[in-house]
């Protein structure tokens, strides 16, 4: 008779014992893995709608500092990376409010040591990007590069699907039409 494997962990007091045949939760995950597992794609959806590597990794920072420091409540949530992902999203509107943010932004497009350097109409891209809305920038960005479903990109975002769809849309014609000027 073959044994199934299954990661042990402490049970809560709040769960139920002695139940014959429950299924038990798994274990949450340390803030340590999720780190790992979502730094590189937060930066690179950060670096889309910002348009800047360096307010990018900023920003990153940020939200990754506020989920560690809330940690022991975010750790039970059944989605810890919408929330790492709207953390992210919230923290880049209050940088955009600032004026200073203007000042920051550069002129130069990312460097040539780029992640997304493989991407043979980076510059096109990244000058359309910076032409729409930051609500539009975040809708495409997790829509289209991180491949969240637009319910899931509303909730990261705190708006409806449908808004999120139409701010899409939009972007995407918008970039079709800034990718002909620019070619």
């Amino acid at each position: 008779m073959a044994m199934m494997h299954r990661p042990l962990r402490v049970l809560r007091e709040t769960e139920v014992v002695g139940v014959v045949g429950a299924e038990v939760a798994e274990e949450p995950r340390s803030f340590e893995e999720l780190f790992d597992s979502e730094h590189a794609r937060l930066f690179g959806a950060l670096c889309l709608v910002t348009g800047d590597r360096h307010e990018a990794e900023e920003i990153m920072q940020d939200a990754f500092l506020r989920v560690w420091e809330r940690w022991d409540r975010i750790s039970g949530l059944d989605d810890p990376q919408a929330y790492l992902f709207r953390t992210a999203m919230n923290v880049f509107r209050n940088r955009f409010r600032r004026a200073a943010l203007a000042v920051r932004r550069t002129v130069t497009l990312a460097p040539t040591e780029d992640a997304f350097a493989i991407v043979e109409d980076r510059d096109v891209v990244v000058r359309a990007l910076r032409d729409l809305t930051p609500d539009q920038r975040a809708a495409v960005v997790l829509t289209g590069y991180v491949g969240l479903t637009s319910e899931e990109a509303g909730r990261a975002l705190g708006m409806r699907a449908g808004t999120v769809r139409t701010l899409a849309t939009r972007a995407r014609a918008a970039i079709r039409e800034k990718a002909g000027d620019l070619r």
